[in-house]
């Protein structure tokens, strides 16, 4: 099923028309969040330095860190000297001052703070160079091979570099497996310190874009202006990666492009059986029948001219033979659009049925003797 929806991405963006949409940077992609499938791209794998888009990585490791009770939005951290000397985006910690995660975690994905994000590498990982081995480590398991991190703030650093493809793989699993970062993603304006430090975000399309969700912009002169922008419609989030515009305004110019125009042209399906699947007798099983159900890929993105037209067809085979394992192939489901074929989804054993013994099959033929007789 994983290569089928590559398969399904790759052809979304062959069948994508050259002057359906276009940006001014010289390297994006466009990306739906549930499929992976890509919708846009132009020079996605170029090597170029992202700035504090950067702080993705370092916040997906944040994210991982509390959802595996490692730590808590409640803990609180000790900012160092190393920490509060980055400079850049910051929010002027000073040396032992204390705050807890998740206030840090504000300041990160809202003012892009530098000293924030370096103190929560520290208490995660011991030092900031612990960390960056970790996030090159899951770079490397996100399949990010465009992808050297140097820090994890983003600021400059030879041989710091990434594309818009591996941001757009890092920002798709932060916001898919980790939708709680929203509470700080989608904050336009807030305060710390007890209202003493005012927050704006750096992410205009939080406030101007229906729909936004996030996700951080990055500077500096040498990377010029990214962003990896994300936003959510009619049950469908899209991720607009952008890097090295000109200006800020063009930045999010073309990622409203990207997202509007993928809003417009696609939508995502859920594909559910027309009818229920019904139990699929076993032959020599502990029991009678094994319950199919569906595989994975009940999602599909399809152009929206396509998304009104399907039809389903189920193929099953009349019956199986025990032992049955849990995720055994009993069949697939087609879905078609007119005469195209836009998924095959597996339709798989939904339970385990073992072979039945000699001793079980002699006992329920006495017991269908005794009850006949």
């Amino acid at each position: 099923m994983k290569k089928l929806l590559a398969l399904l991405g790759a052809l979304l963006v062959l069948g994508t028309s050259a002057g359906a949409v276009d940006v001014a940077a010289p390297s994006a992609l466009l990306m739906e969040k549930e499929t992976g499938a890509v919708l846009y791209a132009k020079n996605e794998h170029e090597k170029l330095e992202p700035a504090s888009v950067t702080k993705i990585m370092t916040i997906l490791l944040t994210m991982e860190a509390i959802d595996s009770g490692q730590m808590s939005y409640d803990t609180v951290i000790t900012a160092s000297a190393h920490a509060c000397s980055m400079g850049g985006s910051q929010i002027w910690l000073k040396e032992n001052e204390q705050m807890t995660a998740g206030e840090m975690l504000k300041a990160v994905c809202v003012v892009s703070a530098n000293d924030c994000a370096v103190a929560l590498a520290e208490h995660i990982a011991g030092s900031e160079d612990s960390f960056v081995e970790q996030m090159n480590q899951r770079a490397a398991e996100l399949g990010m091979a465009d992808t050297t991190f140097k820090n994890a703030t983003g600021l400059p650093a030879a041989g710091h570099v990434t594309s818009a493809h591996d941001i757009a793989l890092m920002s798709r699993e932060l916001i898919q497996h980790h939708p709680d970062i929203r509470q700080f993603t989608t904050v336009w304006m807030d305060s710390l310190r007890g209202g003493e430090s005012q927050l704006v975000n750096t992410n205009r399309l939080i406030r101007f874009y229906d729909g936004a969700t996030g996700l951080k912009t990055g500077f500096t002169a040498s990377a010029l202006y990214c962003l990896s922008g994300t936003a959510e419609r009619d049950g469908m989030e899209l991720i607009a990666v952008i890097m090295k515009d000109a200006t800020s305004a063009q930045r999010f110019e073309d990622a409203q492009a990207l997202l509007s125009y993928g809003f417009a042209g696609y939508a995502l399906k859920s594909v559910v059986p027309e009818t229920p699947l019904a139990p699929l007798p076993v032959t020599l099983g502990t029991q009678a029948t094994v319950q199919p159900v569906l595989g994975e890929g009940g999602k599909l993105l399809l152009e929206k001219a396509k998304a009104g037209t399907l039809q389903q067809t189920v193929s099953m085979t009349e019956s199986v033979e025990a032992p049955v394992k849990a995720g055994d192939s009993l069949g697939v489901l087609t879905v078609t659009a007119g005469d195209e074929v836009v998924a095959e989804i597996p339709i798989l054993a939904g339970e385990e049925v073992p072979r039945i013994t000699y001793g079980q099959m002699l006992l329920r033929t006495l017991k269908m003797a005794f009850l006949s007789a």
